[in-house]
């Protein structure tokens, strides 16, 4: 077979194994050994696996990964999270679909702190579901939005995607962390306003729960300090260039530490559950990255991306409407490929045409993560909804599936948003000049 042919083969298989519930991470490290020593030779395959594995585990700049998920680990061990859940219950929790909206409030502030879209699903799973079922919201309701709202995990800073995008293009991670910011508000409420229209076209998937007083929402705010003081201290010290995402993620992680402890919410059985969680998470996040590395380097050798981008570039069609079919073919992607490992395997191929074509990388970075993010809540990879039915067996996987849907329209119109208003996302970078 030519180079060309089989790197089409080797795409199909590794759709055919995605679809097979095989680890994505596996898979593509298999196929791209197999795909690289066709091509070329098994001995340069052999030296392209080891080299590849070497590097994204020994990768200085990966070491942020770990440190933002142990942030957030501790932030849910620790009850963190659960307080956040509260402040936002006791403010809104009597409006139509109140703790739904809540949950997304939740899911939004913990992103904040956290960066993972599994730990974020996870985390709210744990925390917000069991409360949502006590208050009788519908199943579809309830594992949708936590499904949905855990994906701002991939967009609101500090964002693992962002991280692994801006190392692949060379971007600064603090400008794309900034980025991030308008974007995942303006979905925030986009999910916030889907969920209402859902609750007031059909009461009984989200009675109201029973209106706070004052002094309750008051009192509730000091659950509100340590999250504020979380995302002050990490973001606050990026923006101002006190430190880089590597060292925003250590400073986060020990300062979720030091607050935990001196709440004496924290036991030595909890931290080792954190550390346990954040080990798994962490290296399935690394061997996705391997994996999609050395991938990636079986099809430069096929000569498909290259073939790709010219295809792309060679439309005598307005800038725009290239971006357009690109999106498309992220949208679609996504719909197959893990998030994580569709930007490893197409920014090689689409980033170099973006530049040619004038657009904004740190725009088309965040337009990418958008559009990714549709991926984690929609069949048949949707990552989020398997967490959530992990996390929650009493929920059908398909009633969770179903429940996306009226906030996937909303992620949808806010990607779309994007385009005619790039300075949705460059506004507050644009501020750091």
């Amino acid at each position: 077979m030519s180079p060309t042919t089989t790197g089409i083969v080797g795409l199909a298989a590794l759709v055919i194994l995605i679809f097979s519930r095989m680890p994505v991470g596996f898979v593509m490290m298999l196929l791209g050994f197999v795909g690289f020593g066709y091509v070329v030779s098994v001995g340069a395959a052999l030296n392209v696996v080891v080299k590849d594995i070497y590097d994204v585990f020994g990768s200085y700049n990966l070491t942020v990964i770990p440190l933002f998920i142990l942030m957030g680990q501790i932030a849910y061990h620790s009850g963190i999270s659960r307080r956040l859940f509260d402040v936002a219950y006791r403010f809104i929790g009597h409006w139509p679909g109140g703790m739904a909206i809540a949950t997304i409030g939740a899911c939004a502030g913990f992103s904040a702190i956290c960066g993972s879209t599994n730990a974020t699903a996870a985390t709210m799973a744990a925390v917000t579901l069991p409360e949502m079922r006590r208050y009788h919201y519908h199943d579809t309701l309830a594992g949708g939005v936590v499904a949905a709202g855990g994906s701002l995990g991939i967009l609101i800073p500090p964002s693992v995607i962002f991280i692994v995008y801006g190392i692949m293009t060379e971007q600064s991670i603090g400008r794309l962390f900034i980025a991030g910011i308008l974007p995942g508000i303006l979905l925030a409420v986009g999910f916030g306003l889907a969920v209402t229209i859902w609750a007031v076209l059909d009461p009984t998937v989200a009675p109201r729960g029973p209106r706070s007083t004052w002094k309750q929402r008051l009192a509730s705010l000091t659950g509100l300090i340590e999250t504020l003081l979380l995302f002050i201290l990490v973001m606050g010290g990026l923006f101002l260039g006190f430190f880089t995402p590597t060292e925003a993620g250590a400073v986060g992680a020990f300062g979720t530490l030091v607050i935990a402890a001196l709440r004496r919410t924290i036991t030595l059985k909890r931290l080792w559950q954190a550390l346990q969680e954040s080990t798994r998470i962490s290296c399935m996040i690394l061997v996705i990255v391997a994996g999609a590395t050395v991938f990636g380097h079986f099809l430069a050798v096929t000569r498909i991306p290259f073939d790709i981008a010219n295809w792309v570039a060679g439309f005598n069609w307005p800038p725009p409407a290239i971006m357009a079919l690109i999106i498309l073919v992220y949208l679609v992607g996504g719909c197959f490929i893990d998030a994580l490992a569709l930007i490893m395997l197409t920014v090689p191929i689409f980033y170099p045409v973006v530049i040619d074509l004038g657009f904004n990388p740190v725009w088309f970075g965040v337009v990418v993560v958008m559009v990714t993010q549709i991926g984690v809540i929609t069949p048949p990879v949707g990552v989020n909804v398997y967490v959530v039915s992990g996390v929650s067996s009493e929920i059908a996987l398909e009633d969770i599936f179903r429940g996306v849907v009226p906030l996937l329209t909303a992620l949808i119109l806010c990607t779309l948003l994007m385009i005619p208003f790039p300075q949705l996302a460059l506004f507050l970078p644009d501020l750091m000049r």
